[in-house]
């Protein structure tokens, strides 16, 4: 049976918090890659940083909506999701746009627990943590390989 620790690319790009968006933007670009961990001082996962969180900044804000019932108004909508997309678009560093407390598999996870991760939940990227540490990664392409052996 396939574990995560025989797919994971142990060489893993990683990120600061306090990185500039331009210079994560930039990373993933020149190493062709979806995503990356972002890690505290001590080699924690703080979160992880994809494409997406930095193409966030060149979308539309979603306005909750509201309409009039009875001489008020009612909201359909979130607030908080609004505020998070704002924060999202508007941010300067990784802290700012990364998705935190990512979900993270261990090396002895099955590839079929990865792949439902990354189909069900969309993922792209998944840190492979060991005792608190950040071990490796799984991408999309490192489950592909996989049907070509």
């Amino acid at each position: 049976m396939i574990k995560a620790k025989d797919i994971m690319e142990k060489d893993v790009i990683t990120m600061t918090p306090d990185m500039k968006i331009k210079d994560a933007a930039k990373l993933l670009l020149e190493r062709h890659i979806n995503g990356a961990p972002v890690l505290d001082y001590d080699g924690q996962v703080l979160g992880i940083i994809c494409q997406s969180d930095l193409i966030a900044q060149q979308k539309k804000i979603n306005m909750p909506s509201v309409f009039a019932f009875l001489d008020g108004f009612i909201q359909i909508g979130s607030v908080k999701n609004m505020e998070a997309e704002i924060k999202k678009m508007s941010a300067m560093t990784v802290a700012d746009a990364m998705t935190e407390n990512p979900e993270t598999v261990s090396p002895e996870a099955t590839i079929e627990e990865v792949a439902s991760l990354i189909v069900d939940k969309r993922f792209h990227t998944i840190p492979v943590v060991e005792n608190e540490v950040l071990v490796g990664v799984i991408g999309k392409e490192d489950i592909l390989k996989t049907l070509l052996s």
